[in-house]
């Protein structure tokens, strides 16, 4: 298939854009460098420099494309708390202008990169996909807003559509086919492993551990976490299902949820290294838990994670740390 990956020179859509190139799809990404990184193309995949509201680019990127797979977004939860205005215009403004273009192109298929945080604070043990959705952040409210505008372009256009709603999503791929590695690299870096490996890596402050007085086991944030590669996986089987008009919604994760002491033992256990901590009180729009119930995914694109917690940190510790880390997990 001809293919084009939004935000394909940042983390996840790098990772996808080097599974669909090595699967033997013709991939070009689009992306304005703004937060990717050009050496994250991979071998093989085209790069058009530019948003998703830059016709010329959409133009260029989308003609002859067979399917979308649309990551470019804005992702700071704190920061869309702060400044609600750009994410409605980048976010949800960009989707637009890309749903319009891909319907000007004749471009059928589309997977996105929505997320849990459309769900907010649910007051269950797994969260389905017909969980009420109250997202506590604008973060979550765009990811929303493009789920229910995909919905309505599916309805009245013909869009073959899916929506991933990724849980807390860790690691790195290390590739076999160019010996290259794909991971996470972000200028400022808001996401707990990497932030508690570079604490265990000495490099920088102690890690800020956000909220100890949660309603959870040990007082700190449940999340549940899924391994990018397994991620990425799940996003070449959704280009597979689906029929014109269809709009499905599916959770990723992993179905189990870790307290962030569990996240930090685990992290040590991994690296033999002791994660410095310091205590700090709760970040707005953070709720206390969010875990998947993937039992749609599995039924639906036949996807189940097959990578745990360890080696989510091991490839990734060997991403940032190539020179601390003996290999990646098997």
């Amino acid at each position: 298939m001809r293919l084009v990956v939004t935000g394909g020179a940042g983390y996840i859509g790098s990772v996808v854009a080097a599974l669909l190139t090595t699967s033997g799809h013709v991939v070009t990404v689009l992306d304005d460098l703004s937060t990717g990184h050009a050496d994250a193309v991979p071998p093989g995949a085209r790069l058009v420099r530019g948003d998703v509201a830059d016709q010329a680019a959409l133009t260029d990127a989308l003609t002859g494309a067979d399917a979308v797979l649309h990551f470019a977004a804005r992702s700071v939860v704190a920061e869309s708390v702060r400044e609600p205005d750009r994410y409605w215009r980048d976010n949800v403004g960009g989707t637009l202008a890309l749903l319009a273009a891909m319907r000007r192109h004749g471009v059928p298929r589309l997977v996105f990169s929505s997320s849990a945080a459309t769900y907010g604070d649910v007051d269950t043990a797994l969260i389905g996909e017909d969980a009420p959705a109250r997202p506590t952040s604008a973060y979550g409210a765009t990811k929303l807003a493009v789920d229910l505008a995909i919905a309505d372009h599916a309805r009245a256009f013909g869009l073959a559509a899916t929506s991933l709603r990724y849980f807390n999503v860790a690691g790195a791929l290390h590739s076999d086919s160019d010996g290259a590695s794909y991971g996470e690299r972000h200028a400022v870096e808001t996401h707990l492993i990497p932030l508690a490996l570079r604490a265990a890596a000495g490099v920088g402050e102690p890690l800020a551990l956000f909220g100890t007085d949660y309603p959870t086991a040990d007082g700190t944030c449940v999340r549940d976490y899924v391994h990018v590669v397994d991620l990425a996986e799940a996003h070449v089987a959704a280009l597979s299902v689906g029929a014109p008009g269809e709009h499905r919604v599916l959770n990723l994760g992993s179905g189990a949820g870790y307290s962030v002491r569990e996240v930090l033992a685990s992290v040590q256990a991994v690296t033999g290294r002791a994660v410095p901590v310091v205590d700090q009180p709760r970040r707005a729009g953070d709720p206390a838990r969010l875990v998947a119930d993937i039992a749609r995914a599995d039924a639906e694109l036949g996807w189940r994670p097959t990578r745990d917690l360890a080696a989510m940190i091991a490839d990734a510790w060997l991403f940032a740390y190539p020179d601390l880390a003996v290999g990646p997990a098997a």
